[in-house]
C-alpha cells in the first residue's frame, strides 16, 4: 500500500471514532490525549472505565492483527495466525483495529503477547533498537497526526494535511507539557510485572523477539523510558477544575501511568519506583543474558544520543524525567558484554554531563535515598571503564588522559555518585565549625610591578571555587561522618600512576582561570593521596621559585637585601629556643617569607642542607615540642595521642609557632612523627570536633559514653548518678571542675537530657578547653598553608598521612624500588646479603635504618614504593662504617667480604648516626 492509502486508513479511522464520540488510544484531534485522566472535564468513573474498555479491545484488535493469536489452526480471518489476513503495517493495523472495534468483530480467545509495536519492528529484533530512532523522533515531531495505539508509529509530517485544526483545550498547553501528551503514548512503559511476564515467557518459549522488543522500545526513547516503572498513587487525586470528585483505585492508577503532567510529589517516593525497578532487573537475570545484551546495550546507546540530544539542543524533556531515565539506566544489571563497557556506558556519561545541576543534585538524592544498594556496582562499573580506558590506551603528549572523553566523562558522573554516597552515609550538622582564620595582606611596595612582571606569582588565594553541586547539595566533605561505601573505593590507581601531574597541575592552575581544560585534581576523589602529594608539591615549589624571584628583585632595585630563603640557624643543644625565636621574628617581619624554601644550618656542623638537613631538624624538634615534660602537649596512654595541654603555662605565640612547624612541614614535604588524633586534622580543615572524634580521642571515654547512650533503663540517674558537672585535673594534679549547664551540679543526667550531656562534654573537651591554645595552633598552620590547595584536594585523614607518612611498612616494596650504582646490581652478593638482613630485623631497627638512609624514619606518602632509595659501591672490603647522603636518600656501601661483618658495621652505623659532616 503506497503511502496515500496508508494516510486514507487512518483519516477513515479517525472519522469513525469521531462519529461516535468514544474516545480511542488514537487521541485524535478532537480528544486531547489528557482527557483520558480526565484533568479538565469530567471525572465520572463510569465513562473512564467505558473508555478503558475501549481502549483495551482496541489494543487486542491491533495485536492481533499484527502478531495474532499464536494458534496455529486459527480460522479467524481477522487473526495474522490464520493466514487469511493480509500483512499490515502497524499504520494500516491501528486504522483497521478502529472498523473491528465498531463492529464488533470476533475476537480469538487466546491474546498475543501485548508488545509495542513500531515499523521498527519489521526490523530484526534483536538489532533494531536503532531503526526504532527515527520513527520515535517522528512521533515527537509529528503532532498533527497520532495514531491511536499505544504501539503504532505515525506517519510523517509530508503524509499529514496541513490544515488540520490544532486541538482545542480549556487552557493553553505549553510545550513542554504538549511534548509529553503527545509523546509518552507511543510506547507502554515496562512495569515490574510486564518485565516478569515477558522473561516468563522467554524462558518457556526460547523465544526473545518480545522482550527484545519490550526493552528495546522503553530503552530507546527517553520519554517512555521515563514514565517506566511509575510508584503508585499515595494519595486521592481530584479534578484541578472542580477539585471535588475522587476516582476509585482503577481511575487512579490509569491517571498514574498516563498523565504526563502530574506532580512528582503527589506520589510516593521520587515519581519512580526504584526498588520495582530493581527486582524487575534482578528477575531479568535469570533470562539469558546473550538473549537481549546486544539489543539493549544498542538501546543504550541510543538512549544517550537522544538524551543528549534533548539536554543540550531540544530541551523538551523535564528535569524529573531526565533524572528519571538515568537512574533506571544504571540500574541495568551487568550485560556483560564489552560493547556495554566500550560504548553504551561511555555515551551516558557524555549525555550526563549536560544535565545541570539542579539535576544533577536531584540524581544524588535519589541514589542516597533509593538506590543504596546499587552505589556499589554504579562505582565499580565506573572504575571498570575508567581502568579499561587507562590500560588500554597509549597516551602521549598530544594525546593525554585528560583529553580522553571516556574517562572524563566518567570522572564527571562519579562526582555525582561521590556526593550521593556521602548523603548515604552518616552525615553530621554543617554548623560545628571553627572560626575562620583571616591572615591580614601584607603589601609590598613593589607587588604591582612583580605582579606586572611575573604574572604567575600572582596569588592564588581562594582560586579554588566551591563546587557548584556541593552548595546545591548543602553538604561538605568534612560533614561526613561514615560515608556509605569508603572514601578509598574512588581512588582509581592506575589512573593514578597514569596522569602525568605536572600537565594535570598546569590545566588546574590554567582551569581557575579560564575553566576550558580538564583537571583531575578538580576531582581529588579518584586521585590517591600520593598522586594529589606531588600536585600539591608543584604547588609550594613554584610558590617558593617565585618567592626566591622577588627576593632578588627586591636586591636588584635596592629595597632589601637577597634573601632566597627561609634561613635557620639552630644549636642542637637549644633546638626549640633557636628555632621557636627566629620563626617569630620572621612572622612578625614578613609573614610571605615562611613561603620561602626552608634551610636548616646546625651550628657548629659542616651538613649542606639539600633536603636531609631538613629532615633532622623537624625531627628533633618534634621530639622536643611533644615530651610531655615541656608542658605544652599531653600524653594519652591508652590512645598513645598527644594532645594540647588546657592549664599550659606556655603563651599563645608558643603555640602559634607549632602551627608554623606544622605547616612548614607540609609546605616542605616533610613527614614528621606526631601522634594527633584524628580530630586535630578536622579541626584544621575548619570542623570542630563531636562526640564521635571521642572513639580515638580516648576510647575507654568513649565506650563509657556510648554505654550510657544505649543504656534504656529507667534507672538511669541511680546506675549513673553523673551530674552536668565535670571534674578534670590540671599539670599538678589538682581537680577543676567545670558547669556544663548553668547550676550543673544540681542537675541530673537522666533519659531525656543525656545526649546534650554527651553533646556538651564532647565539645568542653575538644573545643571549649583548648579554644585558646589550638586557635593559636591552627593560627600558626594557616600562615603557611593559606595560600595552598590544601583544604580542596584532601580529606582530614588523607591531611594526617600527609604529615605523618603512609602506615604501611612494607620492606619488599622498598626492595624493589631500589636501585644501584658505583657497580652493584640486584643480583650482587653484599646485594642479595644486606637484604637478607634488612628482612629480618625488628620493626624498630627498620626505622633506624630508614632514619640513616632517608634523614627520616616515617614511610612516604603512597608506601616505601615512592622512595627511591639509592645503594652504591663505597669501594673494596675495609673497616669502614656505611655512611648515607641522607638529602638524597644514597647508602654508600663497601663491598664487606662477609655478611656477618657486612650486620655488625651495619648496625653500629644506624644505632650511631646523630649529626652530619662533610665526606
Amino acid at each position: 500500500m503506497n503511502s496515500k492509502s496508508k494516510t486514507d486508513e487512518a483519516s477513515r479511522g479517525n472519522e469513525a471514532s469521531s462519529s461516535k464520540s468514544i474516545p480511542t488510544p488514537n487521541n485524535s484531534e478532537d480528544q486531547p490525549a489528557s482527557s483520558l485522566c480526565g484533568t479538565t472535564g469530567s471525572n465520572n468513573t463510569e465513562d473512564i472505565m467505558k473508555r478503558a474498555a475501549a481502549k483495551q479491545l482496541i489494543e487486542r484488535y491491533f495485536y492481533q492483527l499484527l502478531d495474532g493469536c499464536g494458534n496455529p489452526d486459527c480460522d479467524n480471518q481477522y487473526c495474522a495466525s490464520s493466514g487469511e489476513a493480509r500483512n499490515l503495517t502497524p499504520n494500516e493495523a491501528a486504522a483497521e483495529a478502529i472498523k473491528l472495534f465498531y463492529k464488533e468483530a470476533r475476537l480469538c480467545d487466546s491474546l498475543p503477547n501485548k508488545v509495542p509495536r513500531t515499523e521498527a519492528s519489521t526490523c530484526d529484533s534483536s538489532a533494531s533498537t536503532t531503526c526504532m530512532v527515527s520513527n520515535t523522533e517522528d512521533k515527537v515531531d509529528n503532532k498533527d497526526c497520532k495514531i491511536g495505539t499505544p504501539s503504532s508509529s505515525t506517519t510523517s509530517q509530508q503524509e499529514t494535511p496541513t490544515n488540520e485544526a490544532k486541538p482545542e483545550t480549556s487552557h493553553k498547553i505549553s510545550q513542554q507539557e504538549e511534548y509529553k501528551i503527545f509523546s509518552h503514548n507511543n510506547g507502554a512503559p515496562l512495569t515490574e510485572e510486564r518485565i516478569c511476564q515477558l522473561c516468563d515467557e522467554c524462558l518457556e518459549t526460547s523465544k526473545p523477539q518480545p522482550l527484545v522488543r519490550a526493552l528495546g522500545e522503553a530503552f530507546t526513547q527517553p520519554v517512555i523510558l521515563a514514565r517506566c516503572f511509575q510508584s503508585k498513587i499515595s494519595e486521592n487525586v481530584s479534578s484541578n477544575d472542580d477539585g471535588g470528585k475522587n476516582t476509585d483505585k482503577e481511575s487512579k492508577a490509569m491517571c498514574s501511568s498516563s498523565d504526563p503532567d502530574k506532580d512528582v510529589d503527589s506520589v510516593v517516593g521520587p515519581g519512580l519506583d526504584v526498588a520495582s525497578c530493581r527486582r524487575a532487573f534482578q528477575y531479568l537475570t535469570k533470562v539469558p543474558s546473550d538473549y537481549y545484551s546486544s539489543a539493549l546495550v544498542t538501546a543504550l546507546i541510543t538512549l544517550a544520543e537522544n538524551l543528549e540530544i534533548d539536554l543540550r539542543i531540544t530541551k523538551k524533556m523535564s528535569m524529573e524525567d531526565a533524572v528519571n531515565c538515568f537512574v533506571i539506566a544504571f540500574e541495568v544489571p551487568d550485560l556483560g558484554c564489552s560493547d556495554y563497557l566500550e560504548i553504551a556506558l561511555p555515551a551516558l556519561c557524555h549525555a550526563a554531563e549536560h544535565l545541570s545541576v539542579k539535576a544533577q543534585a536531584r540524581l544524588a538524592r535519589i541514589w542516597a535515598q533509593h538506590c543504596k544498594e546499587s552505589l556499589r556496582h554504579i562505582l565499580e562499573t565506573l572504575q571498570q571503564l575508567i581502568t579499561l580506558r587507562v590500560i588500554s590506551t597509549n597516551y602521549t603528549n598530544h594525546f593525554t588522559v585528560q583529553d580522553d572523553e571516556s574517562v572524563t566523562m566518567a570522572t564527571k558522573l562519579m562526582k555525582i555518585l561521590y556526593y550521593a554516597n556521602m548523603l548515604a552515609g552518616v552525615m553530621e550538622s554543617n554548623t560545628l565549625r571553627e572560626e575562620p582564620i583571616v591572615i591580614a595582606n601584607q603589601l609590598d611596595p613593589l607587588s604591582d610591578v612583580i605582579e606586572h612582571l611575573f604574572p604567575p606569582m600572582k596569588s592564588s588565594k581562594h582560586s579554588q571555587p566551591d563546587d557548584p553541586l556541593a552548595i546545591e547539595l548543602g553538604i561538605n566533605v568534612l560533614d561526613a561522618r561514615r560515608p556509605y561505601l569508603p572514601f578509598e573505593e574512588f581512588y582509581n590507581e592506575p589512573l593514578s600512576d597514569t596522569i602525568e601531574m605536572e600537565i594535570d597541575f598546569a590545566n588546574y592552575k590554567s582551569e581557575i582561570n579560564s575553566g576550558k581544560k580538564f583537571t583531575f585534581l578538580k576531582y581529588p576523589f579518584i586521585l590517591t593521596t600520593a598522586s594529589k602529594s606531588l600536585g600539591l608539591y608543584y604547588e609550594n615549589r613554584i610558590r617558593m621559585h617565585s618567592e626566591r624571584r622577588v627576593s632578588m628583585f627586591h636586591a636588584v632595585v635596592g629595597a632589601v637585601p637577597p634573601m632566597p630563603f627561609l634561613r635557620l640557624k639552630v644549636r642542637r643543644s637549644h633546638i626549640i629556643d633557636d628555632a621557636l625565636v627566629e620563626l617569630e621574628m620572621v612572622a612578625m617581619e614578613r609573614v610571605l617569607d615562611l613561603k620561602k624554601q626552608l634551610v636548616v644550618e646546625f651550628e657548629g656542623e659542616q651538613g649542606v642542607d639539600e633536603g636531609g638537613v631538613s629532615k633532622e631538624f623537624f625531627q628533633l624538634i618534634v621530639e622536643e615540642i611533644f615530651n610531655p615534660d615541656y608542658g605544652m602537649f599531653t600524653h594519652h596512654q591508652d590512645s598513645n595521642n598527644v594532645w594540647f595541654n588546657p592549664t599550659s603555662f606556655e603563651t599563645e605565640a608558643q603555640f602559634t609557632l607549632i602551627g608554623i612547624v606544622l605547616g612548614l612541614a607540609i609546605y616542605n614535604n616533610i613527614i614528621l612523627a606526631v601522634d594527633f588524633p584524628m580530630v586535630v586534622y578536622r579541626k584544621l580543615m575548619g570542623k570542630k570536633g563531636s562526640f564521635e572524634d571521642l572513639a580515638d580521642w580516648n576510647s575507654t571515654l568513649y565506650r563509657g559514653l556510648k554505654d550510657m547512650l544505649d543504656y534504656t533503663g529507667d534507672d538511669l540517674q541511680e546506675v549513673y548518678y553523673q551530674t552536668f558537672r565535670i571534674c578534670q585535673q590540671d599539670v599538678f594534679g589538682n581537680n577543676i571542675f567545670y558547669d556544663l549547664k548553668k547550676d550543673g551540679d544540681s542537675i541530673f543526667v537522666t533519659q531525656e537530657n543525656k545526649r546534650e550531656f554527651i553533646d556538651l562534654y564532647a565539645d568542653f573537651l575538644l573545643n571549649k578547653s583548648v579554644e585558646t591554645q589550638f586557635k593559636a595552633f591552627r593560627r600558626g598552620f594557616v600562615m603557611v598553608t593559606d595560600e595552598s590547595p590544601l583544604s580542596a584536594l584532601f580529606r582530614p585523614e588523607e591531611v594526617e598521612t600527609l604529615v605523618c607518612g603512609s602506615k604501611n611498612f612494607d620492606f619488599k616494596e622498598l626492595e624493589k624500588s631500589t636501585e644501584y650504582d658505583g657497580g652493584y646490581t640486584a643480583d650482587s652478593r653484599v646485594i642479595k646479603q644486606f637484604w637478607n638482613i634488612v628482612h629480618g630485623l625488628p620493626r624498630e631497627h627498620k626505622r633506624k635504618l630508614l632514619e640513616f638512609t632517608t634523614g627520616s624514619d616515617r614511610v612516604p606518602v603512597g608506601g616505601l614504593s615512592y622512595l627511591k632509595l639509592v645503594i652504591a659501591r663505597n669501594g673494596p672490603d675495609c673497616d669502614r662504617l656505611p655512611t648515607a647522603h641522607t638529602c638524597f636518600n644514597v647508602l654508600l656501601l663497601p663491598e664487606y667480604d662477609s655478611e656477618e661483618k657486612l650486620q655488625d658495621r651495619l648496625m653500629k652505623a644506624i644505632s650511631y648516626s646523630k649529626g652530619f659532616g662533610m665526606l
